[in-house]
């Protein structure tokens, strides 16, 4: 009963505290999006495209500081450019595309960091690079949760076609939907999405959470439906966990959601039915004694 109580008052106290509720929504809402957008990622195999828009926004959320803009067009602008440029010179060179997008990404995050440096500023612009969700105002918000709505309005209007393109691209342009469309319009959505997990995680953990809640769906079913409803809690959980944790530890809230999305994968990695390293050590062993006692089933 006393560790009831000692874990009821784990999750109530901090809900007290109007930073933490506004910390709750910004990383729930950024968690829902990067989860249901990082199954996509997760089966076209992304990941590293996923890296290099999370890091190219970086100079473009600079400059809007500078010039007085809203963050998010400035990411946008970048996040949008950087796929363009990466598209561009893999097709007008012989580099081949992983190559080009390790060149492009780290080529922005250079210059953000740059920029970071040189320009004079009384507002720490390091909570870019680590996030600041424990300091969100109204506007921040509201900007989470309109670029949010927009994101997944997008995947659920087109959930098919993206899903049609994810699994066999040959086949969907046989059914008459164009790819090189299909394939736009998910980059598009991965820049709006780092855009709105920029405020939860900062730029350097945003890839986490585009790719850990898919990766993690991917090893506990086979079936695109029920990878969205798991990557969904993954990220969820994780989210209130991470920021949960974070009050009563005084640490990195970005850090805590992205380690408890990387526990809920560990736990998935060990212990998956089907996919689980123990479970499927334990199959073969079972399996292997099976033929040694029974050897006429091997016939």
């Amino acid at each position: 009963m006393d560790a009831l109580i000692a874990l009821g008052e784990w999750f109530a106290v901090p809900l007290r505290f109007e930073f933490v509720q506004r910390a709750l929504v910004v990383s729930v809402v950024a968690g829902v999006v990067c989860a249901v957008l990082s199954c996509w990622m997760t089966l076209v195999g992304w990941s590293l495209m996923g890296d290099a828009v999370s890091h190219a926004v970086l100079p473009g959320v600079v400059l809007s500081y500078v010039f007085g803009l809203p963050f998010a067009l400035g990411a946008l602008v970048f996040g949008a450019g950087s796929v363009a440029l990466i598209g561009v010179v893999n097709r007008t060179s012989r580099v081949k595309e992983d190559a080009v997008i390790g060149v492009v990404f780290t080529a922005m995050f250079a210059l953000g960091l740059v920029l970071i440096s040189r320009v004079p500023s009384q507002t720490d612009l390091g909570h870019i690079l680590f996030g600041n969700v424990l300091g969100v105002s109204d506007a921040d918000i509201l900007q989470v949760l309109l670029l949010a709505a927009v994101v997944l309005a997008v995947t659920w209007y087109k959930h098919r076609d993206l899903t049609m393109y994810a699994f066999d691209p040959v086949h969907a342009h046989a059914i008459g939907l164009n790819p090189r469309l299909l394939e736009t319009l998910l980059l598009g959505l991965l820049s709006v999405t780092v855009v709105v997990a920029l405020q939860a995680v900062g730029i350097i953990l945003v890839v986490a959470m585009v790719i850990i809640p898919g990766a993690t769906a991917y090893l506990l079913t086979d079936r695109f439906e029920r990878m969205l409803v798991i990557s969904t809690g993954v990220a969820v959980m994780a989210a209130v966990v991470g920021v949960l944790a974070s009050f009563h530890l005084n640490a990195s809230t970005g850090g805590c959601i992205v380690l408890a999305q990387a526990g809920a994968f560990t736990l998935a990695y060990l212990f998956s039915p089907r996919q689980g390293v123990l479970f499927k050590g334990r199959a073969a062993r079972t399996l292997r004694t099976r033929l040694v006692r029974h050897p006429d089933h091997t016939r």
